[in-house]
């Protein structure tokens, strides 16, 4: 899971499509293998991803890895005199129970925003081999560029477009963009958790 930027809803996005498949009986999981946040933030991803999966926060970010400053994980690393750590590192540290159907592995900000001293989202989804890569994507004004400039580092894997806060409506900006990046720009787009969830659950 990664998005075309900050605040775009990802967690959100990830947490509620977690939800849906666990309701459904799929075993699922989340890890953010690191994340940075404001020091008063509440919840942190972690804890939001936790309460869809039913895990403990610290296995979905390890409590190390997590950067209570408002910076990219390897910025606030060195800005609070912490180690600095690799992609090699939060790969290494990845762990999933027995049994697990679907796992989400959520990065932080965009593809190509610092992840970890080394490397980015899109280095992680290189070091991993996932099965899908989802990028979340704000519905609005923007959309069309955002996913295109998102999707060009993801040339060897499966991608789907989620559109956040999609407004359903008769021919509205949202519908025109979806349009456009599922016949345009030959994409899958999905426009609600529901319809994510639909997906990986065939």
């Amino acid at each position: 899971m990664t998005g075309t930027a900050t605040e775009v809803g990802k967690t959100w996005f990830s947490a509620v499509t977690l939800g849906l498949l666990r309701h459904r009986g799929v075993r699922v999981a989340a890890r953010k293998p690191v994340q940075s946040h404001a020091p008063d933030a509440a919840p942190t991803d972690a804890e939001v991803l936790a309460a869809a999966t039913s895990e403990e926060p610290s296995m979905v970010c390890r409590p190390e890895r997590t950067y209570p400053i408002a910076l990219a994980p390897p910025m606030a690393a060195e800005q609070l005199g912490r180690a600095a750590f690799t992609i090699a590192d939060l790969v290494d540290e990845l762990t999933w129970a027995p049994g697990t159907d679907i796992g989400f592995v959520e990065g932080v900000g965009g593809p190509r925003s610092p992840l970890a001293a080394d490397g980015d989202t899109v280095d992680l989804v290189r070091a991993l081999g996932p099965d899908l890569v989802v990028i979340v994507a704000d519905a609005g004004l923007g959309a069309i560029n955002a996913v295109r400039l998102s999707r060009a580092p993801f040339t060897d894997v499966p991608v789907i477009v989620a559109l956040n806060r999609f407004d359903a409506s008769v021919d509205t900006l949202h519908e025109r963009n979806r349009a456009w990046l599922e016949h345009r720009e030959g994409l899958a787009v999905v426009t609600s958790p529901t319809a994510l969830a639909d997906r990986l659950s065939r």
